[in-house]
């Protein structure tokens, strides 16, 4: 019994200091930010009782589900924190306080928040064509819909919301920590928007880099930040260059690939070979319909080489990224291209990870 009460008293503990940081962060975002605050009964019925046919996905912490707001100002996702995670309460307000009142074409616009009682709900617009993991990657996708205009729109679109969080914020720059196909949300007309901001982190002015946590999704991860936590906007350029893989190719960075004769590879490592083999065309999703420019395909795989090579100092700057995705007269350093660096988890102990850099490898015991 003692041991009972003693477990009640710390979650209790935890859950006023949960309360308290809302109440002060609420009261000052929604005077600084304008918030809009939406009652819990009107996302309920938006939802009709948050019901699972209109469950549209999982977002950091939480369920998403597609809403329809009484008042006709029209659909929206309505993003619910698990009840049950304490680590969210920093994320969801970190979510509301980056995001607020930043306006981008390619970044998805939060509408506002419930805070009321023990519910925590963010409200967004919704993006008819969900995700790009859910077109792409996913066994219900149909990947031949995603045409290479509509592919490269997407890549061009999400570096230039990368470029603005990380050059153009007057705040200062901002690093989202988990960019991912599941992230990229597709409208109406399939352009891409960036979402879910819940692990974004905004940088002090004139820090080369922050020491923090890892947080974000294993095959996305730069080396340096998913063993050291040395986070910089280019693990962000990183983990775009793997999405700029995944858009090309159709294929999944955390699947591997099965190659009975060399073993298994990952998408990054299987890249590399064949562009050291000058057959990246191989590469090349077969899914999508006639008509790929197959030059600029390859040369979008190029670009993602340049994102994700093992020393982070050599990795472009997203405005760089961005010129070279938009005009064919930005010429390519190929000299420069360097071996990509990638992370492995050693299935034989969960404690031990593996960081890969082209035939080198390093491990690095995790403490027990």
């Amino acid at each position: 019994m003692p041991c009972c009460s003693c477990c009640f008293r710390v979650s209790n503990k935890e859950e006023k200091h949960a309360s308290d940081l809302y109440s002060r962060s609420m009261g000052r975002l929604s005077s600084e930010k304008k918030i809009k605050l939406f009652s819990y009964a009107e996302l309920r019925s938006a939802t009709n009782n948050f019901h699972r046919s209109n469950h549209i996905g999982r977002g950091g912490f939480g369920a998403v589900y597609k809403g329809a707001l009484r008042d006709g100002s029209g659909d929206v996702a309505v993003k619910v924190l698990s009840a049950h995670s304490r680590q969210g309460t920093r994320e969801f307000l970190t979510e509301i306080d980056v995001i607020a009142n930043v306006k981008h074409p390619s970044l998805v616009s939060l509408l506002g928040c419930c805070v009321e009682g023990r519910h925590r709900i963010l409200v967004y617009e919704l993006l008819p064509n969900g995700s790009l993991h859910g077109a792409l990657l996913a066994s219900a996708g149909d990947p031949s819909r995603l045409t290479w205009a509509i592919r490269r729109g997407v890549c061009v679109g999400v570096a230039r919301g990368l470029a603005f969080l990380h050059e153009e914020m007057a705040s200062g720059p901002i690093v989202h920590r988990d960019i991912k196909a599941s992230n990229v949300l597709l409208d109406a007309g399939y352009g891409a928007k960036i979402g879910d901001f819940g692990l974004a982190k905004l940088f002090p002015d004139a820090a080369t880099h922050v020491s923090t946590r890892v947080a974000g999704t294993a095959g996305y991860l730069a080396p340096e930040y998913a063993l050291y936590g040395h986070l910089t906007k280019k693990a962000d350029v990183y983990s775009f260059g793997v999405l700029l893989l995944e858009t090309v190719t159709g294929k999944s960075s955390s699947r591997s690939f099965h190659l009975s004769d060399e073993g298994d590879k990952v998408l990054v490592e299987r890249v590399w070979e064949l562009y050291e083999a000058a057959n990246l065309r191989d590469m090349i999703d077969p899914a999508m319909e006639d008509g790929c420019n197959e030059e600029e395909a390859v040369r979008y795989m190029k670009v993602a080489l340049l994102c994700t090579q093992a020393t982070p100092l050599r990795r472009p700057s997203m405005p760089r990224v961005l010129e070279m995705l938009e005009r064919e007269d930005v010429r390519l350093r190929e000299k420069e291209i360097t071996p990509p660096g990638y992370v492995l988890r050693d299935n034989k102990d969960i404690h031990s990870t593996s960081m890969v850099v082209a035939s080198h490898t390093v491990t690095e015991v995790a403490p027990r």
